[in-house]
């Protein structure tokens, strides 16, 4: 089992794909359950801060399965919102920051949790997200620590919005990250952390071919074949 962990915008979901690849593992991207969670809050109608409505929502969704965790094709999962792969609305700014306010009610958490372990418990996986070395898999046998300097997860965020024609200023993308960090690191339930037994990665100059050839040797010396 390898756990990556970090903060928004480090590269994990990108990395944590191709690392899954190369070791012909299955992939569960956790950010998106949680930028998920903003979402069905959203087509709700109950607010970001709203606890109780936001953990009422995400619960009811959860139960009536109306929000799950699917296997897919090539060893990755998705995630499914009322029967459809709302993949493009998980990865806007509204749901990367609503994304980080749900995930600090104690219900979300714990409407999530097993679906997690329910994949992942049977080895074979890489999961990425905040608190999946910490919390979710405190035991899986490998835990990564990626992270990159504020600047760059600014700069790479332009980047990828500039990309898909979305006009992005840097000074704001900036203050959306330190944002973003500070309402994870901060946040009472499973706050981002690094393990203690978590091997940093720092990405900042590194390509992103380089971190992945890194965790699948770090992985292969723990035991992946």
């Amino acid at each position: 089992m390898v756990a990556i962990d970090g903060p928004a915008g480090a590269g994990k979901s990108t990395v944590a794909r191709q690392v899954a690849s190369a070791l012909g593992y299955t992939l569960v991207d956790t950010g998106s359950l949680y930028r998920a969670c903003a979402l069905v809050a959203e087509r709700a109608g109950v607010a970001m801060d709203d606890r109780a409505g936001v953990e009422a929502v995400v619960a009811a969704a959860v139960v009536a399965g109306t929000l799950r965790l699917e296997a897919g094709s090539a060893g990755l999962t998705r995630v499914v919102v009322h029967g459809e792969d709302p993949a493009e609305a998980l990865r806007t700014p509204a749901m990367s920051m609503g994304a980080s306010a749900v995930a600090a009610f104690p219900g979300v958490r714990e409407a999530l949790l097993d679906a997690q372990r329910a994949f992942g418990s049977s080895g074979g996986v890489v999961l990425e997200g905040r608190d999946i070395g910490t919390v979710v898999f405190p035991r899986a046998e490998l835990k990564v620590f990626l992270t990159a300097s504020a600047e760059e997860r600014a700069r790479r965020r332009c980047g990828e919005l500039r990309a898909k024609g979305i006009d992005a200023d840097y000074a704001v993308t900036l203050a959306e990250v330190l944002q973003r960090d500070h309402q994870d690191a901060s946040r009472e339930i499973a706050p981002l952390r690094e393990a203690l037994d978590a091997v940093r990665v720092d990405s900042s100059a590194m390509r992103p071919s380089a971190v992945v050839a890194a965790i699948v040797a770090l992985a292969r010396a723990r035991g992946a074949v």
